[in-house]
């Protein structure tokens, strides 16, 4: 049986190293840092398969430094703007990512970071934690109503879509706005709406939407302008959806109520701004940060490496085209 040369850039949970050991020869990058670029570009060299986290950036550079008997780069993540996919599909290169897997506790990290912004939970662990004296009062660290108020979420694929299930039972209003979707598709007790409605009549605003040349920057100083006071943001998607710096300046002058961020533009710099700003619940990227869902993820981008380099086709691949041209010419 043929072993395969494969690169793991940081290593998985456990049971997804197993899985790939079993059929592979690995080669891993052991520091929980992100592996230099240097050090990548050497490591690539030869591999037939690559395991990338978001870190990693996949372009020409890296193509040409593995060669081309690269078959697959499987992504560790469900997005995959790291990888110039158009790049690997015109070398015949398979890029797979990990849907689905993730959907249902980035939902859960979303309403996490929604609840302690709005109730004003950070503040509240943090003033405790000072040991000052206090007694209960009246107007001390009030916070947002949740039930029954109205959630936008820009964004409803499986994560938006999940947020909303969520949100029912908070009998809240929930509105949508997908630009890549049909108004006509089935999308339960949401209302699709244009987004400057949306952040108009939102009392949360909720960002899932996929980082592509237009939604750069999406939630702008305009954007954060149009919406409520009292309006609380949350962004469990990619930082640059989001204008870091517009927003602090939004908080800092009262715009709007308070943020829950869980990704930055500049991942792992946050903007120094959001860090003095005690409005602003900040999570390093915790999402999947769950020991289920992180094994998950690992076997899922296991078992693409493994179908690509046994000549079958990857469960969740990105680029369809490459299987077609591809088949019946790689395998053991």
């Amino acid at each position: 049986m043929t072993r395969f040369p494969v690169l793991v850039s940081r290593r998985l949970p456990a049971v997804a190293m197993d899985k790939l050991a079993q059929a592979c020869d690995l080669e891993t990058w052991a520091e929980p840092t992100a592996m230099p670029r240097d050090a990548l570009l050497r490591a690539a060299r030869a591999k037939h398969g690559l395991v990338t986290l978001l870190t990693e950036r996949v372009d020409d550079e890296l193509l040409d430094a593995a060669g081309d008997q690269l078959i697959i780069v499987a992504n560790y993540a469900v997005g995959f703007d790291n990888i110039d996919v158009a790049a690997c599909t015109r070398r015949g290169i398979m890029v797979s990512n990990t849907p689905d897997v993730l959907t249902e506790a980035t939902a859960d990290m979303t309403w996490a970071l929604l609840l302690a912004a709005a109730r004003r939970v950070a503040e509240g662990d943090r003033f405790l934690r000072t040991g000052q004296p206090w007694i209960w009062g009246p107007e001390m660290l009030l916070g947002q109503d949740v039930y029954a108020k109205t959630l936008g979420i820009i964004g409803f694929g499986r994560i938006g879509r999940a947020v909303a299930r969520r949100a029912s039972g908070f009998g809240m209003q929930i509105l949508y706005h997908d630009p890549w979707l049909s108004p006509d598709e089935p999308a339960g007790p949401a209302t699709p709406v244009g987004l400057d409605d949306l952040l108009a009549r939102s009392d949360f605003v909720s960002v899932h939407a996929s980082l592509t040349p237009e939604t750069r920057h999406l939630i702008d100083a305009a954007r954060l302008g149009q919406m409520k006071p009292t309006a609380v943001l949350v962004n469990a998607s990619r930082g640059p959806v989001v204008d870091e710096h517009a927003l602090a300046v939004a908080l800092d002058g009262g715009v709007i109520f308070a943020a829950g961020l869980d990704v930055f533009e500049r991942e792992p710099e946050v903007d120094a701004q959001l860090l003095a700003n005690p409005r602003v619940v900040l999570a390093p990227h915790l999402g999947s940060a769950t020991v289920d869902t992180r094994a998950a993820m690992g076997l899922l981008a296991a078992d693409n490496v493994l179908a690509a380099l046994g000549g079958e086709r990857p469960p969740t691949l990105v680029n369809p085209q490459v299987w077609e041209t591809r088949r019946g010419a790689i395998g053991g």
